[in-house]
């Protein structure tokens, strides 16, 4: 208690000692505040404090309330709910004078490229030397929106001049063409119908009849003419198991009273399936025609062939893969000596990509019955004599297979080997010379007959193919050919290698070129002779040389409707035969003109 008396005694004196009133009064109260903490303190410290003991009844057993989940928007129970004050913004906009002026902008100019021009109709005119004729005429009518038709016109001539030919060897070969299509929503229709008219001369004369006179050569009349003609037509539905129908009937013959008809219908079914697409194709081919006579006078001849077939084949086909697993079956009549076969045939093939488009690979075997006919060996070979034997060529199998793909966007490549075995494949021969004074003339040895055998062939291919861009383009391929005959010496007058080389490319936008080169390799060839003239016979085995045939062409585009051209044939001069005892035409030039146009 003295020391709190002493504590007080110098506030007091603190306090009294001030001679502002506002400051006597504020040190008043809180002397007053501090003796009454002063006054608690000291009483508490004189209460002394007892003992007391504790005991606990039930011991603590602590629980856990339900928990409950905060909802996302609480409820607020608050007794005082403050509305939030609406803010208004107001932009105090002065306006600022500016002398500020901007240009006026200039699109920059695009040049644009002029629309090509497509033109319906073209007609081309050239004439070179040999007095040598080519004319083109081609024509495109546009109905409708659905139907067009057209027409093709095309004539090449020359009027002979080999070199050391005594015979005349002028040729004409004149074709005209048309077609009428339309393509309606669910089907699409074709029909289609030419004429043609042909004229060669069997001017192959063997070294034989070189002594012949002058005279006794004019006298020969070495010409024969070809007539034929054909009618056809295509029918394609969508939607329908039932796809396509192709049908073609083609009439052939020649100055020498030979005639023939060949019917032709491919009829295309598909049913698909889960998977696979199961595919049926037929094929019937009717095949009449007749000889006036046979060689050397002998009697006519007459053929006859009818063959049916059917090909059903399980087609499968996903982003890689694409996979046909037929067979083939054909029934063959020959009708003139009522005879039949039956054969059947592998129709097997595949491909996987197994590198994007960079590698591809395929293989399979396929085989068929192919009908020989008098217009196609017409086709091959002009020079054929109107006495050959027609039969047709079973195909028993073509296994073959190989790799192909593109190295880039603009180079491609394709390599194969082919292993087959043909029975009755036709091959030509030079007929044989029995008499001195024939009395045909493709009896001095100047024409060709047919021979048939059973043959093996083995053929490896390789192809490149360089496409820049459209104004480029480069390719060339080679094959090997290997052939094992059954019962001829020799492959008559097939090569055992050929090859070629093109190229077409744009030098600008007026001028554009191009090239191409063939080279066709040895063919083995038999000249006979009768036993009576020749004494013990003659039987002269030989081989025709290789040759190379090289080509260019160089156009200028004086508009989009005319340009001028040249074109040189066997620029290499040589007078090669391209069968035996018939050399062709040495350099060849053709100076010409093509003009586009519409009718209307």
């Amino acid at each position: 208690m003295t020391m709190l008396k002493d504590i007080f005694s110098k506030l007091f004196a603190m306090f009294l000692g001030s001679q502002s009133y506002s400051e006597r009064l504020i040190r008043i109260v809180i002397v007053i505040t501090v003796l009454l903490l002063c006054v608690t303190i000291a009483s508490a410290q004189e209460e002394k404090l007892g003992t007391e003991v504790v005991n606990i009844v039930k011991p603590y057993t602590p629980t856990i309330s339900d928990a409950f989940k905060v909802k996302e928007t609480p409820v607020l129970n608050d007794s005082v709910s403050t509305a939030k004050k609406e803010v208004d913004y107001q932009i105090f906009s002065v306006p600022v004078a500016s002398t500020f002026t901007p240009s006026k902008g200039q699109a920059t100019a695009v040049e644009k490229a002029a629309p090509l021009r497509l033109y319906d109709n073209y007609a081309t005119l050239g004439f070179g030397n040999y007095t040598s004729i080519l004319a083109e005429l081609y024509s495109n009518f546009q109905i409708s929106r659905t139907d067009n038709a057209g027409f093709f016109l095309r004539h090449n001539s020359a009027q002979g001049g080999i070199d050391e030919v005594r015979i005349e060897n002028k040729y004409y070969d004149t074709r005209l063409d048309g077609n009428y299509t339309s393509r309606q929503k669910d089907i699409t229709y074709m029909a289609d119908a030419g004429i043609e008219h042909r004229v060669f001369n069997w001017y192959g004369l063997p070294d034989f009849f070189d002594s012949l006179s002058d005279e006794d050569i004019d006298a020969i009349d070495g010409q024969q003419t070809y007539f034929g003609g054909y009618v056809g037509g295509s029918l394609a539905l969508e939607e329908s198991f039932f796809e396509k129908i192709t049908a073609n009937l083609r009439f052939f013959s020649d100055s020498y009273s030979s005639s023939e008809f060949n019917i032709a219908v491919q009829p295309e079914f598909a049913f698909p399936l889960t998977q696979f697409t199961f595919k049926i194709d037929g094929d019937v081919n009717y095949l009449t025609g007749i000889f006036d006579k046979g060689l050397f006078g002998t009697n006519g001849i007459s053929y006859s062939f009818l063959n049916a077939g059917v090909s059903p084949a399980l087609v499968y086909v996903d982003e890689d893969l694409t996979l046909s697993l037929g067979v083939a079956g054909y029934v063959g009549l020959d009708t003139e000596n009522s005879e039949s076969n039956f054969y059947i045939y592998p129709r097997i093939a595949a491909s996987y990509r197994l590198v994007d488009e960079l590698l591809i690979v395929y293989g399979g075997a396929d085989g068929g019955l192919r009908q020989n006919t008098y217009y196609s060996f017409v086709e091959e070979n002009p020079f054929v004599s109107p006495t050959l034997g027609i039969m047709p060529t079973s195909e028993l199998y073509n296994a073959f297979g190989g790799f192909k793909g593109k190295l880039s966007n603009s180079v491609g490549y394709n390599l194969r080997a082919s292993y087959g075995k043909e029975e009755n494949k036709a091959l030509f021969q030079a007929n044989p010379v029995i008499d001195v004074s024939p009395t045909e003339a493709y009896e001095y040895g100047n024409s060709f007959g047919l021979v048939y055998d059973d043959v093996n062939t083995l053929s490896v291919f390789g192809e490149l193919k360089v496409e820049v861009n459209d104004t480029f383009s480069l390719g060339a391929s080679a094959e090997y050919f290997s052939y094992n005959m059954t019962n001829e010496p020799e492959a008559w007058n097939l090569p055992d290698l050929k090859a070629t080389l093109f190229t077409n490319f744009d030098i600008n936008e007026q001028i554009y070129a191009g090239a191409s080169v063939f080279y066709v390799g040895e063919r083995s060839i038999l000249f006979t002779g009768d036993v009576l003239i020749f004494g013990e016979g003659m039987v002269e085995f030989r081989t025709l040389d290789s040759y190379i045939d090289a080509n260019a062409h160089v156009g200028y585009r004086v508009n989009d409707r005319l340009s001028i051209f040249a074109k040189g044939s066997n620029l290499l001069g040589e007078n090669y035969e391209k069968w035996q005892h018939f050399p062709v035409q040495g350099i060849q030039g053709l100076l010409g003109a093509t003009y586009k146009f519409d009718w209307q």
